[in-house]
């Protein structure tokens, strides 16, 4: 029987209480590449890792240096990244308020990531997983980025977006992100209700759920949002709570085998993120049939140009025009028989084999 590729994927150490699109993209990854003979640990970042018994590590977050570089040094090991390269530079200057929001502005991206980073550290928030990580953020992305076999974007705007901040040529293999198969393959027998509007996704400025409250104001529909926040955006979820209509309702963090009843009798999903680098929950809705409006930063163009109504985070009217444009539609399920063919998880890991196989020189 031919040996099993031995992989240690190296994540952050938050992965598993505070929940986002990397944690979905890194336990499905894991689980799909299984099937695929590939032998998975998933190591948090503070882990002690025993290098020697791994073929290649697999890395998560380039906006996350601080996770990687004491790995990339100690380690003699070929290593691979998940760029997953979020950007929250138009957020942090044109949605925040306030102090927040000058500071970071003053700062510029990356000095501004530092920041928070640290922030996040002196708080117990997080562990520095990597003390090199205080000479500098933007230092320690160019390091990781020169010396990976190979770059894993979830796009080719994802790479691009790299190339043009940091100025570094590397070879890159896109895996595109994905949805549990399993669990989507299947629409539940629940009537769709034609005002019914659902938003799924932390809730924190990034995704603009208050923009949408707003907007849902003096409209005939029934707002749903599902999520819950990250630890220091509570006073943002709060705040979402408070200026509610009587037509929102909120639920907390739901499992998908629970939330497909909830796609499935909404007619929109609606995320008007300020950046996605995909927009898990968009794809999953594509795939339940709703109508989808998607914020236009980031890399959703590459995922949902033809298939969704695009949105200005920072335009009410935008938001407003993309909304009723999707509720007026006829509900249309040829993005869901794309999405299960394209973006899987079984795809994912399909293309992420292919990766390895180019970073190992393996035919």
């Amino acid at each position: 029987m031919k040996k099993s590729m031995k992989i240690a994927f190296i994540v952050r150490s938050t992965i598993n209480h505070v929940k986002g699109g990397d944690s979905m993209q890194v336990n499905n990854t894991a689980i799909a590449l299984r099937k695929l003979n590939v032998d998975v640990d998933i190591k948090l970042s503070t882990d002690k890792i025993d290098y020697g018994k791994y073929d290649l590590l697999h890395l998560f977050n380039i906006i996350r240096p601080a996770d990687h570089l004491t790995h990339i040094t100690q380690s003699k090991v070929p290593f691979v990244i998940s760029t997953i390269y979020l950007d929250y530079s138009k957020f942090d200057y044109n949605g925040r308020s306030g102090f927040q929001k000058h500071i970071l502005r003053i700062l510029g991206k990356n000095k501004a990531e530092y920041l928070k980073n640290n922030y996040r550290f002196l708080k117990n928030q997080d562990s520095i997983a990597s003390k090199e990580y205080l000479l500098g953020h933007k230092r320690g992305i160019k390091k990781i980025l020169k010396n990976a076999k190979l770059i894993l974007p979830n796009s080719e705007s994802e790479y691009q977006r790299l190339l043009e901040d940091y100025g570094i040529l590397k070879g890159y293999h896109v895996v595109p992100n994905g949805i549990n198969a399993y669990i989507f393959n299947r629409i539940p027998k629940v009537k769709r209700i034609e005002n019914q509007m659902l938003c799924v996704g932390q809730i924190y400025g990034l995704k603009n759920q208050h923009s949408l409250i707003e907007v849902t104001r003096d409209m005939d529909v029934r707002l749903i949002i599902i999520g819950k926040p990250p630890p220091n955006h509570v006073s943002y979820y709060n705040y979402c709570r408070k200026i509610a209509h009587s037509n929102v309702t909120f639920y907390d963090f739901m499992p998908q085998n629970e939330l497909i009843r909830h796609y499935a009798q909404s007619k929109v999903h609606a995320l008007p993120s300020w950046f996605e680098t995909t927009g898990l929950s968009s794809l999953e809705a594509g795939a339940m049939g709703c109508n989808l409006v998607v914020g236009s930063g980031g890399d959703t163009k590459d995922y949902f140009t033809g298939k969704a109504s695009f949105c200005l985070a920072g335009d009410n009217e935008s938001i407003k025009k993309a909304l009723e444009y999707e509720l007026e539609k006829p509900t249309n399920f040829d993005f869901r028989n794309t999405i299960l063919a394209k973006y899987t998880w079984e795809h994912a890991a399909m293309e992420t084999l292919k990766a390895y196989k180019k970073a190992l020189q393996i035919d």
